[in-house]
């Protein structure tokens, strides 16, 4: 984040937020397990592994379909070239739009969800790869661990009067995914199933905020 120009920022933060609300509605509709957050279905595993076995299928099944979202998003972004972000995008706006159209009707049919579950859970895999610096992520952006450690550090720098980077930035994208959240469980709450059209529209706008700095950068007006 701290090389990234104004509107590379406002994508990742705009991106947090929708993890924040993609995982907020996964959370609310899957009996407490996440779709973007891994650490905590991992935890979920070990509980489940020591207290309910025949449980631990769901966390296993959520953190291997995260891993396979993640590498098919870097499949596409490798072979996207300098299109790798809307390319990106684009897959995690299908995926979005292909769980919203399942969940209202699993809602209605008081069915397994299954299917919508696993939809979520890769397209948020595959959102990490987003942002990509020498094939490697360079942006997490469904997980802020690593951008509240820089935070905490930015912070203790700033007490030792040293040069302290650019903490504000990273705190701004943690309350990017907080917010989402705090908007995902709303619109849960709210409207049930179609929350995810919700998603779906913001990966939309995320989409075509991403179109036109890959345009900008093509046309020498972006880097």
């Amino acid at each position: 984040m701290d090389g990234f120009d104004r509107q590379r920022r406002l994508l990742a933060i705009g991106l947090a937020g929708l993890a924040g609300f993609v995982d907020a509605v996964g959370f609310l509709s899957a009996d407490g397990y996440f779709v973007s957050f891994m650490s905590g279905n991992t935890t979920r595993l070990g509980v489940d592994l020591a207290t309910r076995p025949d449980r631990a299928v769901v966390p296993a099944l959520l953190i291997t379909g995260f891993v396979a979202g993640v590498a098919g998003g870097a499949i596409i972004a490798a072979r996207a070239g300098p299109r790798r972000k809307r390319a990106v995008l684009g897959l995690v706006t299908l995926l979005l739009v292909a769980a919203a159209s399942l969940q209202e009707a699993v809602l209605e049919a008081a069915a397994p969800g299954f299917v919508p579950l696993a939809l979520l859970v890769t397209a948020m895999g595959a959102l990490n790869n987003t942002f990509l610096r020498d094939g490697t992520v360079s942006v997490g952006l469904t997980y802020m661990t690593g951008a509240l450690v820089k935070l905490g550090q930015a912070i203790a720098a700033s007490l030792l009067g040293q040069p302290r980077g650019d903490g504000a930035v990273h705190a701004a994208l943690w309350g990017g995914l907080a917010s989402g959240a705090v908007l995902g469980a709303l619109a849960f709450a709210h409207l049930a199933g179609a929350a995810l059209w919700l998603a779906s529209g913001w990966a939309m706008l995320m989409l075509a905020l991403a179109w036109r700095l890959e345009k900008g950068a093509a046309t020498g007006f972006g880097t």
